[in-house]
């Protein structure tokens, strides 16, 4: 296996014959897609909102070259420098900081800066923080005597006059122009931690920033979580040291416990916390993944989950007492979602808002704060995919949703008392995928809008009539130069596979495409409930890729299964339950024998690709069905189900301990006996998601069947493959020429 692998390597690594020159712009090379600057895209301003219709983001700096200023924007686009990147120059040093991030105190004085990130797992969220002061010109940094980048979460409190923070697990309050810092937390550790979260709740939940200041500014409550008692992963880093360098971390896999999480408050000015009393032992029974203060500085609002995740309670916690009381209640019997665009509170705080599938459809509800009563705001046949913004003076909500096409998303608005019909906002000549990022005074919004093949467009439009107030990022160049290019318009399509199922997929067709000849298929699968991949947006460089693999000779497609987060409504979404492995790469079996009925389509020469679920399915589709796939790239995949971890896996396929069947049954290493094919897999060693673990595990079975396959591991990187110079670069060489040599466009004579 050693020597096969080198010489693998070789053949992937050798140029290949058919590559086009670079010169020419109507080809791809992977050169162009991945280390040339050809497809860069406009600069797109990050905007926060002020009151209002105004807002602030970063523009380059006129003085000092690659620095930023922070500049304040009205509706009209008239603007005003409000801090200029000069002013960030700490004493002794030459350049202004990095801001890598920034907050403003409501009277503008205040600016709070993060600077100088680290990445903690996933996203760059420690660092360190200064203030500057606009009316003194006094730039401050904080934390005292820490360590550079160890501070976590910082925010200004709500007159702008402290700053809390996170430091190595324990909660700090500041004075916002420095001076001695009050520890609100003494137990923390690399254990115990206050104000952040563990591997699991923040892969699984999102949870990161684990702090929120009370309304008035006087108490900060927070989530603690305790990790000891749960079993932990290592890591081992073979290449930075003679040695090798471990890292060990709490990973709770499937049926195994979890960290201990509860919710307190503890007063700004330091002191005991409070805990709040919220039943249920965590460790074992249940998940606490949203806290919120509930419009008040005496009450939170917290979801709390039940491990199996078929029950959510939504609690009030009253600060002063601990206690807490249920005043809503979801129930499913498959899985129920935590809601992020849920619980505003409108009505003098009497009511709140929220997100459920209760009849069906993912809808809008109105709920009394004792519970009382629940009142349903949108209805109809289609899902509310997020709701974007509730202007209860004018009576209306914003959403976006898109009752007629799944694959696409627009703008809505709707009665607050659900009395009118629902008004789309997004004209009707732009189909495609729209963002909207809307002002607090709902007056204006930041417009993205992109299509399959069509890079994005953003601007700010007022509302409700959706008139271009200016352009933010046009992205012309970028859109000749993707104009450019040798290609066939996609195809969207519906693949009937049966009992009234129709999937939906697209597909590329090679330029010049001649009906008369035959392709290769090859398809680019996910199918898990955590995305969608059939979307009528812009796919950036992976869109790129497919195109090359069409200029190459290739037919690309991809389709989504049932299970997947498509806003089809609830029973599409929770057909997956207990069968996410079985069910979704049938419907995918079903969808390539509908469409290699077409007549240019080479049964004989169909191939899959897949990352991570998408690299389970693609193992999975080999090894069940070898008669339809005969070449497979699987990019960091979990061959055993049974070792990823427990929010994400459970919340699908309940406990292992009391279905252990269906665990085996949806592995792809149970079905390893099938494979007839070829088979790469590609995995990051140091992959703390989806673990090394699995695919040693896979390969090890692959070895005891005497099946043939080629493995790459690369060296320490992560779940996304992209750590060190040039290893997305070479990632898709690997994939490229791995087609090119198992499943060639022009069949080998």
């Amino acid at each position: 296996m050693y020597r096969r692998a080198l010489l693998f390597l070789f053949l992937t690594l050798a140029p290949a014959a058919a590559q086009p020159q670079p010169t020419d712009p109507t080809r791809l090379t992977l050169d162009r897609i991945f280390a040339s600057n050809d497809f860069g895209g406009d600069r797109v301003p990050q905007v926060k909102w002020l009151d209002g219709s105004a807002y602030t983001t970063l523009q380059p700096s006129k003085s000092h070259k690659g620095a930023s200023d922070i500049v304040r924007f009205d509706a009209t686009g008239k603007s005003e420098v409000l801090v200029p990147a000069e002013k960030l120059i700490p004493q002794n040093a030459k350049d202004p900081l990095a801001i890598h991030g920034y907050e403003l105190a409501k009277d503008l004085d205040v600016v709070l800066i993060f600077t100088n990130s680290v990445k903690v797992w996933r996203v760059n969220t420690r660092g360190d923080y200064w203030t500057y002061r606009r009316s003194t010109g006094k730039l401050t940094r904080l934390g005292g005597d820490s360590k550079p980048s160890t501070l976590m979460f910082a925010k200004l409190s709500p007159d702008g006059t402290r700053v809390g923070y996170v430091r190595e697990n324990n909660l700090y309050v500041e004075p916002a122009e420095g001076g001695p810092a009050t520890r609100l937390t003494t137990d923390g550790s690399t254990e115990i931690i206050n104000g952040t979260f563990d591997w699991v709740y923040e892969e699984e939940f999102f949870c990161r920033n684990g702090w929120r200041w009370s309304p008035d500014g006087k108490q900060i409550a927070y989530w603690q979580l305790d990790t000891r008692g749960v079993k932990t992963f290592t890591l081992i880093d073979n290449t930075t040291e003679s040695y090798p360098i471990l890292k060990t971390f709490a990973y709770p896999k499937t049926g195994e416990r979890n960290s201990t999480c509860r919710v307190g408050v503890v007063a700004a000015t330091g002191g005991p916390t409070r805990w709040m009393d919220i039943p249920g032992d965590t460790r074992t029974d249940y998940y606490i993944p949203r806290m919120e203060w509930a419009g008040n500085p005496r009450e939170l609002v917290i979801q709390r989950v039940n491990r199996l995740q078929n029950a959510l309670d939504v609690m009030l916690a009253e600060v002063a007492s601990g206690q807490v009381r249920t005043i809503l209640t979801e129930r499913d019997g498959t899985w129920v979602d935590v809601q992020d665009d849920a619980v505003e509170w409108i009505e003098k705080g009497n009511s709140f808002t929220w997100i459920s599938e209760r009849d069906g459809w993912r809808h809008l509800y109105l709920a009394s704060r004792d519970g009382a009563t629940v009142r349903r705001v949108t209805s109809g046949d289609f899902d509310v995919i997020r709701v974007l913004h509730i202007d209860e003076k004018a009576g209306r909500v914003y959403y976006l949703a898109s009752p007629e096409n799944p694959t696409q998303q627009y703008l809505y608005r709707v009665a607050l008392n659900g009395a009118s019909s629902p008004e789309r906002l997004t004209p009707a000549d732009q189909a495609g995928w729209h963002d909207y990022d809307i002002s607090p005074d709902g007056a204006v919004a930041v417009h993205t809008y992109s299509a399959f093949g069509k890079p994005p467009r953003v601007e700010l439009v007022s509302l409700p009539d959706h008139k271009v107030v200016r352009v933010l990022a046009s992205n012309e160049k970028l859109r000749e130069t993707v104009g450019k290019l040798a290609q066939t318009p996609v195809e969207f399509f519906r693949a009937d596979i049966g009992s009234g199922v129709k999937l939906d997929g697209w597909l590329m067709k090679p330029p010049n495409f001649d009906p008369a000849k035959k392709y290769p298929l090859v398809f680019h699968v996910y199918g898990e409930p955590a995305a969608q991949s059939v979307i009528d947006r812009w796919g950036g460089s992976q869109y790129l890729w497919h195109l090359l693999l069409t200029q190459q000779g290739y037919v690309v497609a991809c389709v989504d299964n049932r299970g997947t987060p498509c806003p089809r409504g609830r029973d599409w979404r929770k057909a997956a339950f207990r069968r996410i492995g079985t069910l979704a790469s049938a419907d995918q079996v079903a969808a390539a024998r509908e469409l290699l009925k077409r007549p240019y389509l080479d049964a004989t020469r169909v191939g899959v690709w897949g990352w991570s679920g998408g690299g389970s399915m693609t193992l999975n589709l080999l090894f069940r069905s070898p008669d339809v796939y005969r070449t497979g790239m699987s990019v960091a995949p979990v061959p055993d189900v049974r070792l990823y971890d427990t929010i994400y896996q459970e919340r699908y396929m309940g406990l292992p301990q009391e279905n252990a069947e269906d665990y085996k049954t949806i592995s792809p290493i149970t079905h390893a006996a099938g494979l007839r094919g070829n088979l790469l897999i590609v995995h990051g060693t140091g992959d703390d998601n989806v673990h090394y673990q699995g695919t040693e595990k896979l390969a090890d079975r692959l070895i005891e069947l005497n099946k043939p396959f080629t493995l790459m591991a690369y060296p320490n990187r992560s779940h996304s493959i992209n750590e060190g110079k040039n290893t997305t670069r070479h990632l898709y060489e690997l994939l490229t020429h791995y087609l090119i040599e198992h499943l060639p466009a022009v069949p080998k004579p």
